[in-house]
């Protein structure tokens, strides 16, 4: 059977967990920009990192959900994605709007990789 390996445990969740030879990330924000485009390409960076740690990367993503606190910013979310995706790679994927934990979030993304 599989080990667990957990990454950035904390009280409630950890950004990574690895199952076997799955990656499972926890839903990645960030607040240090205000605009949706500048805080998609940060999720991004943060993702990149997350799967590097795992030994996994973005050419890897089987699945993404995208949240967007307001569905009408789907295209400038679209800008920092399709910079980021590699061609050929494009996970399967979802966006739908939601309300986040928080105001100062506009985005938040979450992917299962293969290693």
């Amino acid at each position: 059977m599989p080990q667990i390996q957990r990454l950035d445990t904390g009280p409630r969740m950890s950004q990574a967990v690895v199952y076997g030879d799955t990656v499972y990330l926890a839903g990645q924000v960030n607040k240090d920009v205000a605009d949706v485009s500048g805080q998609t390409a940060a999720i991004l960076k943060q993702i990149d990192g997350l799967l590097s740690r795992t030994g996994s990367s973005k050419e890897k993503i089987l699945s993404a959900t995208i949240y967007l606190a307001d569905i009408k910013t789907f295209a400038d979310m679209n800008k920092a994605w399709d910079a980021w995706v590699p061609a050929g790679h494009c996970p399967a994927r979802t966006t739908l709007e939601a309300k986040l934990a928080a105001p100062e979030y506009v985005v938040e993304i979450t992917v299962v990789a293969g290693k």
